[in-house]
């Protein structure tokens, strides 16, 4: 088999997912309209969510595990007193309770409860792997398995609205979070069952919907501007200024002297850059930076 042939750009681009593709839908569409099979998303949406998707193309892609580790922002719609399958509206339905009767400020009492860090069990129907499957696909196949339990944070919740058996909801959370489990255990918490029949990321990290552009923007190429590397490395870690001779070292993955490079070296991870590049990925080591993660040269 050949080598793969070099993606022909490198960036990262933020796409207003629509309701119904899936998120390696989107990546689809997405190699089509950069002209390269180098394309991945940092953080998965599910079918019936919206929202920034954040897409990194060729070289960029060696940045999505800093690109998912970013909080996320959403808003929510959560409907008490019907449960679903994958705790969304695109499950069947598998059970119904009574809604006892509700006032705002002893809802928002509940949902103060759920801030902070504290064990979430993942949704049935979800992309976590469990013995190295997906667990939807093991669903699927009609196995009896149990979801896993996660230490997940989230930092805020605030109930917008509550118009009889609905509920508004936005919050911020840490990766790994599930905001159908947060619907279903809140809904538990009120003495009844839920699930959301709406999901929006408004945010992941520092990218948001005011920058995304339209799934129909990845109908073919060139494809939408794409954010630099650098520029999209110094939205999610601290930015390190290099000297000519602190990019020599980098780029040949030698540790790089601190007084070479501007900016704060004591940080656990930080983007190394010079003129507008991204070089790599360092973090303090005993002989210097180390380098994490190298971006040479196309």
């Amino acid at each position: 088999m050949g080598r793969r042939k070099p993606s022909p750009v490198h960036g990262v681009a933020i796409v207003d997912k629509p309701r119904g593709p899936t998120s390696h839908d989107v990546v689809a569409r997405g190699r089509k309209a950069f002209g390269t099979r180098q394309v991945g998303h940092a953080g998965t949406l599910d079918p019936m969510a919206t929202g920034v998707l954040v897409l990194a193309v060729g070289r960029a892609t060696k940045l999505v595990p800093w690109l998912t580790a970013a909080d996320k922002a959403y808003e929510a719609t959560l409907k008490l007193g019907v449960a679903t399958a994958s705790l969304d509206a695109d499950g069947e339905v598998v059970g119904e309770a009574a809604v006892p009767t509700l006032a705002l400020e002893a809802v928002r009492e509940v949902a103060a409860r759920f801030v902070g860090t504290h064990p979430q069990r993942a949704p049935k129907v979800s992309a976590i792997k469990v013995g190295g499957e997906r667990l939807h696909a093991k669903v699927r196949k009609g196995e009896a398995v149990e979801a896993p339990v996660r230490e997940v944070r989230l930092d805020a919740l605030e109930v917008l609205a509550l118009d009889g058996d609905t509920l508004e909801l936005r919050l911020r959370c840490g990766k790994g979070y599930y905001v159908r489990s947060l619907g279903r255990d809140l809904a538990e918490a009120l003495g009844t069952v839920g699930h959301l029949t709406a999901l929006r990321r408004t945010a992941s990290g520092a990218f948001g919907l005011d920058e995304a552009v339209a799934l129909a923007a990845l109908g073919g190429p060139p494809g939408p501007p794409l954010l630099s590397l650098a520029e999209a490395a110094g939205r999610v870690l601290p930015r390190l200024e290099a000297t000519e001779a602190a990019e020599v070292d980098a780029r040949h993955g030698r540790p790089v002297d601190p007084a070479a490079v501007e900016g704060d070296v004591e940080a656990a991870e930080s983007a190394l850059v010079r003129g507008g590049e991204l070089i790599a990925v360092v973090r303090p080591g005993e002989r210097g930076l180390q380098v994490v993660r190298g971006f040479p040269r196309p």
